[in-house]
């Protein structure tokens, strides 16, 4: 009856002696370590979870480090088990002293609970390599992909700041496409591209005849956003006139058309952007201090690249891949040497600067892989560490290839699994990836 009950159980449960030796082992159990009850009972406990924290810090103490006599309950641990069917297993443990009884040599009770679903939904989150079209998978970015997802369905006004070329209009486009106004139209406007008479009216539209040269009515982006989203670009070179009518549109919800007295309503989300300190600019009477707050009521800051350098080797294979295909020259691939340059680079110019020193790279290189040389002067010269904590972490080749790529995902993971001698956790590093997602990859393959 025990027996039935015991494997009836979705934990596992382990009963082990007084000296950590397993004494029995209820289904679940077996199932998670995927071992018969010949391999795994008369085995030390410490010996099945060999490699895990838990194992070495039992070894180390002589007795189940699980247990604890200040918490009856025993204390909780998360591993990963390595199975003999190469899949890593997640598991949370934890141990239960039992009480003494005659002629019992059961003396401990391991709990086990797999968490793999669990870690792996948490894992393929917490290693986002995008969002939209914004690419990168560092601390710097998934706080920006977790603050894009949780202001996205806000209808309040967001403030973009960050010097030019980090993409500010990626995280503006990722925020419409996450809302609920999603399938509503996306308008930008680069505000600084247009004099103050035609950005009046680009912004407001106009009315026939309402200045020289409007030989017909024109609505503005605001209407023709209407429902969804719309972007001003370079905000803070939008002229002072023009601030009190954008401030007075985002008062009252309603635009006048130049040329025009009648009010017309609009329902728009207004996302500004700027590389340049608003707030400075506030002080020196530049701007207007109830516009600036107006459009900052969810402030956003875009790292600059070189906050992110982690990023570098995803995004320049992402990059070139894109240039590769517009050049038609999908076999060029980045040296070592050349990513190692790339990610000692400050780049002052940022993403777009990136793009440009690769495009550079490939009108300069004939051959299929671009060196250091190929690079812009200023990036080939920069000092590059060779060795060191803050050296540039080694990539034997990138491996962020375009699907439409000859060599298959499969075999991708497969050669950096040869290249690591079949580490699974170095093989996953250099492919970006989690573990959990690298076997997830080969289960789904078939491999």
């Amino acid at each position: 009856m025990l027996k039935l009950f015991l494997d009836s159980l979705e934990e596992g449960v382990l009963f082990l002696d007084k000296n950590r030796r397993v004494l029995a082992v209820n289904r679940a159990a077996r199932q998670m370590i995927r071992l018969e009850d010949d391999r795994l009972v008369n085995q030390l406990c410490p010996t099945l979870f060999k490699e895990t924290a838990c194992a070495q810090a039992c070894e180390k103490r002589g007795s189940c480090a699980l247990v604890h006599d200040r918490k009856p309950g025993g204390m909780v641990q998360d591993i990963v088990l390595e199975r003999p069917d190469n899949v890593s297993v997640f598991l949370r443990m934890w141990s239960i002293l039992l009480p003494p009884a005659e002629n019992v040599p059961m003396h401990y009770a391991i709990i086990l609970r797999d968490r793999s679903h669990e870690a792996e939904l948490e894992q393929e989150v917490a290693e986002r390599l995008q969002l939209g079209s914004m690419v990168g998978h560092g601390p710097a970015m998934q706080k920006l992909y977790s603050q894009i997802l949780r202001m996205a369905p806000s209808h309040a006004s967001v403030l973009l700041t960050g010097e030019s070329g980090t993409g500010k209009e990626l995280v503006a486009k990722a925020l419409h496409d996450n809302s609920d106004r999603c399938k509503g139209p996306y308008v930008p406007v680069h505000c600084a591209a247009l004099p103050e008479h035609l950005l009046e009216s680009e912004l407001f539209g106009h009315a026939r005849g309402a200045f020289t040269g409007a030989t017909a009515a024109r609505i503005g982006r605001f209407e023709a956003a209407e429902g969804g989203t719309l972007l001003l670009d370079e905000v803070g070179e939008i002229p002072l006139g023009t601030q009190v009518k954008l401030l007075r549109v985002l008062q009252e919800k309603e635009v006048v058309r130049l040329g025009e007295n009648t009010a017309r309503p609009v329902n728009v989300r207004v996302i500004a952007a700027t590389h340049r300190d608003l707030a400075a600019m506030v002080e020196r009477g530049e701007f207007r201090e109830d516009l600036y707050y107006r459009l900052r009521v969810l402030p956003l800051h875009v790292p600059a690249l070189r906050e992110r350098k982690e990023d570098i080797a995803l995004l320049a294979n992402k990059l070139l891949a894109d240039l590769g295909r517009h050049y038609r020259r999908d076999n060029v691939r980045l040296a070592h040497e050349a990513l190692i340059a790339l990610e000692a680079y400050d780049w002052p110019g940022n993403i777009r600067q990136l793009f440009n020193a690769l495009e550079y790279a490939l009108v300069h290189t004939d051959g299929p892989t671009i060196l250091p040389h190929h690079l812009p002067p200023e990036i080939e010269s920069v000092d590059r560490p060779a060795s060191g904590p803050h050296a540039p972490r080694p990539l034997a080749r990138p491996y962020y290839r375009p699907l439409q790529q000859r060599e298959s995902e499969v075999e991708t993971i497969s050669r950096a699994l040869a290249e690591t001698g079949g580490n699974k956790a170095e093989a996953a590093r250099r492919l970006g990836m989690s573990r959990t997602t690298l076997w997830k990859r080969l289960r789904q393959a078939g491999v």
